[in-house]
C-alpha cells in the first residue's frame, strides 16, 4: 500500500520526505499513519528500483546549509503506479482499503481502465454481502445448536452472543451495502463521461 501512495503522491509532482509523508498521513490516519522509519527506507528502495529519482536542493538553516530532497517520479515510476492501479488480485483482504484509495488517483489512468475497476469492485461487494447474508441466515436456523453444550468441548454459546454475532453480521451487510452503492454512483458518473466523450466501452 505505501509504495502505490507513494508513487500515487509523487504523480502529482515532486515533493520532499516531508511532504510526501503528510499527504500519506492525511489520506489514510489517524492510525494507519507513515513514520520516518518506514517512508525514508521505501524512498531508498524505489530510488534504487529506478521509479523515482532525487534531486537536491540546498536549505538555509540557522545552524548551516544542508540538502534537501526533493524526489520525482520516473517513466518506470509511472508505468509501475498504473500495473498496481490495474492490480485487483495481490492484496484481496485489504482490497475495500485500497480501492478507496484509488479513487483519488482516478484522473492519472483512462476512463474504460477506471470501469473496470469498478466493475471488479461491485462484484467484490456483492460477494460479501451474498456470503454474510448467507452466513448470517445459516446461523439463524443453527440457533439452538450454537447453544447447546458440545460432547467434545464443552463448547456453548448463550442466546445473547448468538445474537450479538446476527447482529454484527447484520450491521456488516448494511455497511457492505452502502459502498456497493457509493460505488454504484461512481460508475454512474464515470458511464457519463463515457458518453460525453464518445469512448467506446469495449473497443
Amino acid at each position: 500500500m505505501y509504495e502505490f501512495m507513494v508513487l500515487a503522491v509523487l504523480m502529482q509532482g515532486p515533493g520532499h520526505g516531508y511532504l510526501i509523508a503528510k499527504i500519506i498521513n492525511d489520506i489514510i490516519g489517524p492510525y494507519a499513519r507513515v513514520s520516518s522509519g518506514r517512508l525514508y527506507p521505501l524512498l531508498a528502495k524505489l530510488e534504487q528500483s529506478g521509479l523515482i529519482t532525487t534531486v537536491d536542493e540546498p536549505v538555509s538553516r540557522q545552524q548551516g546549509n544542508r540538502q534537501l530532497h526533493i524526489y520525482k517520479i520516473t517513466d518506470a515510476g509511472r508505468l509501475r503506479f498504473r500495473a498496481l492501479m490495474g492490480d485487483i488480485g495481490s492484496n484481496p483482504g485489504e482490497y475495500q482499503k485500497l480501492f478507496q484509495l484509488k479513487v483519488g488517483w482516478f484522473s492519472y489512468i483512462p476512463l474504460l481502465e477506471r470501469l473496470r475497476l469498478i466493475d471488479h469492485y461491485i462484484n467484490y461487494c456483492q460477494a460479501h454481502i451474498f456470503h454474510l447474508q448467507t452466513e448470517m441466515e445459516d446461523m439463524q436456523r443453527s440457533a439452538p445448536f450454537y447453544m447447546q453444550k458440545d460432547d467434545y468441548d464443552n463448547m456453548q454459546m448463550d442466546a445473547y452472543s448468538v445474537e450479538n454475532i446476527i447482529n454484527v453480521m447484520q450491521h456488516m451487510i448494511e455497511q457492505w451495502q452502502h459502498e456497493l452503492d457509493w460505488t454504484r454512483s461512481l460508475q454512474k458518473r464515470e458511464l457519463e463521461r463515457v458518453a460525453e466523450e464518445g469512448i467506446q466501452e469495449n473497443p
